[in-house]
């Protein structure tokens, strides 16, 4: 082994993951999420219990993303956790999309059973379904509210969980039980539906780059990779360190389906009973997955500051006892930056300093500050980004610190955001044949490749979708629906 290789080796094992992205990639996910102390597996096959950290990375997408649905005239409401089977099966093609994964309550009560223990009692007249989403049940709460063209539009948002019963779970991109927003709008004509449709999907790929740092691909979905129902579906892709697509997010135009179905009609304006245009749209903790997949490195996540939990952690460094004038210039400076609305934490734990560091790197912190007895009597402090790591390694004064502290989060944003842009580019090929398309897959390349739409409908298409385990990801917007990105995915 030569000692280019052997110092190669030794800066592997270092990692704070094991293993590497590049030695299981998969497996590396399921450390970072631990190691970020960010979920764990429920007693509950398929179920997450989502940890303080992991959740206050789910308030802030709620925040945020609430807060843009509402400029889009969005107000948010609750609906039963529990659907009556028979509202599901109104919509024939919608029960069938989702039956295999439905949860069905079919009793109420238990009671003492023979030879200790409980047992199911009470049977229900009509089995309940734990909502896999709410489309029928939504839709009949607006056939009761909707009766005239002034009614509308109506749209209405709920955060909340739903059930899927999922085969093969991991946490936060596929479990039986996860947290999401899901979205139904209803209108009058069929072209404010298709707008509201298409301006949702926008609004989701927007809160995904803008605050995510996630670049996207976003477009159509093919008819077979439509939501079950819908006349339309826009998608979000994105595309993982390991070159799976992930569907981040969705957007439903579903015509008249559900209307129909439930009886959502309205008196307009010329005195005729017409059937409303309904959407749906809806995006789930999923995203806390895309984020691992898209921006960890192997000692941990890494957190666009936007949504960081914390975007500054302080960590005071003091031999021996603690020393109180350091403290003080700490709190001093935490304050400060509070001030200027950033989210900062100041550790003064009593863990040793190595493991507070790791802790920040582990958990994707975008600043660590580190102030020692020399950095205060100077009035200054050395600041750490974590996307650069110690490469990025400054000394600055404590004020130039705060008055700059914006500009060090921006730069980080957008420095986030450029890498997993140049990663995602990285794993799209283009080929205008499916023989090509055949040679890529079988070299085992880890990419999505765009080909020509028409390409879908030949036979050899199929072939290679069930021989490889691709599927059709979208319709680029970006390539008028001419092209379609085919892969791997989550």
């Amino acid at each position: 082994m030569s000692q280019q290789q052997a110092q190669q080796k030794n800066k592997k094992a270092k990692t704070a993951i094991t293993p590497t992205r590049e030695d299981d990639f998969p497996e590396w996910y399921q450390q970072v999420i631990k190691a970020a102390d960010m979920a764990e597996n429920a007693p509950v096959r398929g179920c997450m219990i989502i940890k303080p950290y992991g959740y206050a990375i789910w308030e802030l997408i709620q925040k945020i993303f609430d807060g843009m649905i509402k400029d889009h005239g969005v107000e948010n409401a609750y609906f039963p956790l529990l659907i009556p089977l028979s509202y599901i099966s109104k919509e024939a093609e919608h029960v069938d999309g989702f039956a295999k994964e439905c949860a069905v309550v079919t009793h109420h009560r238990l009671e003492e059973a023979e030879g200790g223990g409980l047992k199911p009692a009470g049977k229900l007249a009509e089995p309940l379904i734990i909502r896999p989403t709410s489309e029928t049940i939504i839709g009949e709460s607006f056939a009761k509210w909707i009766n005239s063209y002034r009614d509308l539009p109506m749209k209405l948002n709920q955060w909340c969980n739903v059930m899927r019963w999922e085969m093969r779970p991991r946490l936060f991109l596929r479990t039986s039980e996860f947290l999401w927003q899901e979205g139904h709008n209803a209108f009058a004509t069929a072209e404010e539906a298709e707008e509201d449709a298409r301006k949702m999907v926008e609004a989701y790929r927007k809160f995904n780059e803008d605050y995510l740092a996630i670049p996207l691909i976003v477009g159509e979905k093919t008819a077979e990779e439509r939501f079950p129902g819908a006349v339309a579906t826009y998608t979000i892709e994105a595309i993982m360190q390991d070159g799976k697509a992930l569907q981040a997010a969705t957007s439903h135009n579903l015509g008249q389906t559900f209307s129909k179905s439930a009886d959502i009609s309205f008196q307009d304006q010329d005195g005729q009973n017409k059937y409303a245009w309904t959407t749906s749209w809806g995006s789930t903790t999923r995203l806390i997955g895309a984020l691992v997949m898209v921006h960890a490195d192997d000692d941990g996540l890494v957190l666009p500051p936007k949504i960081a939990p914390q975007q500054v952690v302080i960590l005071p460094i003091s031999r021996g006892e603690e020393n109180a004038e350091l403290i003080a210039f700490c709190q001093k400076i935490e304050a400060d930056l509070r001030k200027k609305g950033i989210r900062v934490k100041l550790d003064n734990s009593d863990a040793k300093t190595p493991d507070k560091m790791w802790k920040t790197i582990k958990q994707g912190v975008p600043v660590r500050v580190e102030i020692g007895q020399r950095e205060m009597d100077e009035g200054k402090l050395t600041f750490v980004p974590r996307d650069l790591g110690r490469d990025g390694k400054q000394l600055v004064d404590a004020d130039q610190f705060v008055d700059d502290i914006e500009s060090i989060l921006d730069r980080i944003q957008q420095s986030i955001f450029d890498r997993a842009k140049t990663r995602m580019l990285g794993h799209i090929k283009t080929t205008e044949s499916l023989a090509e398309l055949r040679q890529i897959f079988e070299a085992g390349e880890a990419v999505q490749v765009l080909i020509p739409t028409d390409l879908t409908k030949e036979p050899e298409y199929e072939a290679i979708q069930n021989d490889f385990s691709v599927t059709s990801r979208c319709m680029p917007f970006a390539e008028n629906g001419e092209k379609v990105l085919v892969g791997k995915a989550y």
